[in-house]
């Protein structure tokens, strides 16, 4: 298990030198046996004994590459799907940027559909895996908030009605996914539940964190109560930024 930490730390940090101390500090936080740097060299020697046998017309040490300051992973003889994931949001992001949401949302499927579930979900994290793992679910809900965002414009609210069901399930006080399944209820014509949504949300947050739902959730709750017909039309970003 040692070997594949190592191994994941140094892909998520292909093409950057990882020194024998954040090795170590992964590998065993603050408890380093004496023969951490021994262990250390064996964990490597095994980790290119595998990409020998895998990639038999390859020089294992041009892959896990030695430096004066520790450990690269070569960028050029590996590809990871957090590098495809980034490449395809970073489009997602552009095309936002550009008032493309038919493009941003494409890409962001395709940057989402990387992913097989939570971020290195198969390992016991040390610190610094820790860290990787946090970032990485950042960018994949930052990823999903925006997709549902531009998808929302295009009318597909019938279409994400279940994917927004389960995630606010999932994740009871995330306040924007809690809005953005509020209004696809509501252009759906299921306003009661609209409402419920909220006043579920709402009751999560108090009891929880002894706080009121944001201002924009709070308005958009009033203006679906209201039967507000704008919220009815295909909104602009600049008329929804309570879900965009």
């Amino acid at each position: 298990m040692k070997q594949a930490k190592l191994l994941a730390l140094l892909a998520l940090r292909r093409g950057q030198t990882v020194s024998p101390a954040e090795c170590a500090q992964e590998l065993w936080a603050d408890q380093a046996p004496r023969s951490a740097g021994a262990a250390l060299h064996t964990y490597i020697r095994k980790l290119r004994e595998l990409v020998a046998a895998g990639i038999p017309d390859i020089d294992p040490k041009t892959v896990i590459v030695t430096r004066p300051g520790g450990y690269t992973l070569n960028p050029l003889s590996v590809q990871i799907d957090a590098e495809a994931f980034e490449r395809l949001a970073e489009r997602g992001h552009r095309a936002m940027a550009g008032g493309d949401d038919a493009v941003a949302a494409a890409r962001f499927r395709q940057a989402l559909a990387l992913w097989r579930g939570p971020a290195l979900s198969d390992l016991p994290r040390g610190p610094l895996l820790t860290i990787h793992a946090k970032e990485l679910e950042e960018r994949r809900r930052t990823a999903l908030d925006r997709c549902i965002s531009a998808e929302l414009r295009l009318g597909r609210h019938y279409e994400l009605l279940g994917e927004l069901v389960a995630y606010a399930t999932a994740d009871p006080t995330h306040e924007r996914l809690h809005a953005q399944l509020m209004l696809a209820l509501h252009r759906a014509g299921r306003r009661v539940e609209a409402l419920q949504v909220y006043r579920d949300l709402r009751r999560e947050l108090t009891s929880r964190l002894g706080i009121e739902p944001a201002p924009h959730i709070r308005d958009l709750y009033r203006a679906i109560l209201s039967a507000d017909r704008s919220l009815q039309s295909e909104p602009t970003r600049e008329r929804e930024p309570m879900v965009a």
